[in-house]
């Protein structure tokens, strides 16, 4: 804004409201900035909790509007807790986040390792295995799906030509056995770019001159990956691995995308039966209790890991 549209502001603001703007406290004027925004997260986040609390405690249903809702205690949650089904989605889910993660830091720290080391073609390269991540999750399920197809998919030619298998002898999404693994295979390829841009900012961070120190002290390669790589991007790791547990136990759109849930409920997440609770059969209070123990399930375990990983930062 140029001086003369600050004078022009200034001449046209009423006394009354210059003089009090003028007597503000810096804290007061902190507070009228930040005010709209607590006002829109209490709106958005907030009161459709509390919402769902209190829902989570009736027999709601959101197709029968006319009826009015009966409390109905624990008994939701006491449902949820021992139905069986619930827990054969949670065994899915924890096999999918499992592997998820343990492939994604192992493979993603490996290439970080490697793009480090500066070479021709690095900013090529870094560039190239970055681009999955900056698809939208539902081409890329559309996508995999086409290269999972017996008879024109690439997937299956590929497996086909290094192990000998008839590339129209398997279906990796509509095989009980193989569809949990189709996911995690593609989970991977999309997110491993992410974990590697987080440990590669964690061993750009590592200063020179500790690895020339330990040069001059004459320790080997091998010695100063354990003693200075890896306790030192230890913390990025960890990061990288929060992250990817949050979003993965909320994975929806991907799955949808590839299995749909099947074949039968092999590959249907938690995320995916809350969907069908709330919106197929229209438990309403039923879905608000799952949606609240989801809630504290990944809030409590998300607290426990924070407080690991300032104790590492600490160090």
């Amino acid at each position: 804004m140029s001086d003369r549209a600050i004078d022009r502001l200034a001449r046209v603001t009423p006394p009354g409201v210059s003089s009090r703007v003028r007597g503000m406290s810096d804290r007061a004027i902190a507070w009228i900035f930040v005010t709209p925004t607590i006002l829109l997260l209490l709106a958005v986040n907030i009161f459709p909790l509390i919402w769902t609390i209190r829902l989570s405690f009736t027999n709601f249903r959101v197709n029968r509007p006319n009826e009015a809702p009966t409390f109905v205690g624990l008994k939701n949650y006491e449902r949820i807790l021992t139905d069986s089904d619930i827990w054969q989605t949670m065994q899915a889910t924890a096999h999918f986040l499992f592997w998820t993660i343990a492939l994604q830091v192992l493979i993603g720290f490996s290439l970080a390792y490697l793009i480090n080391k500066k070479f021709r073609g690095n900013d090529l390269w870094t560039t190239i295995i970055v681009l999955p991540m900056m698809l939208s999750p539902a081409v890329v399920g559309n996508f995999w799906t086409f290269l999972y197809q017996p008879q024109i998919g690439l997937f299956n030619y590929v497996v086909g030509f290094f192990t000998g298998l008839d590339p129209s002898s398997f279906t990796m999404i509509g095989d009980v056995s193989l569809a949990p693994w189709s996911i995690v295979i593609v989970d991977t390829w999309m997110w491993t770019p992410f974990v590697m841009l987080i440990c590669l900012a964690g061993l750009r961070s590592i200063p020179d001159s500790i690895y020339e120190a330990a040069e001059c002290d004459r320790a080997s390669k091998w010695r100063q990956f354990w003693t200075i790589t890896i306790p030192l991007v230890l913390p990025f790791l960890m990061l990288a691995i929060l992250f990817r547990g949050i979003e993965n136990f909320k994975m929806f759109d991907l799955v949808v995308q590839l299995t749909g849930g099947g074949p039968g409920s092999i590959t249907e997440l938690t995320s995916i039966n809350l969907k069908r609770e709330a919106f197929e059969k229209w438990r309403t209070g039923y879905a608000s209790a799952y949606a609240v123990i989801l809630f504290v399930t990944v809030f409590g375990l998300a607290s426990i890991y924070v407080k690991a990983l300032n104790k590492v930062k600490e160090r």
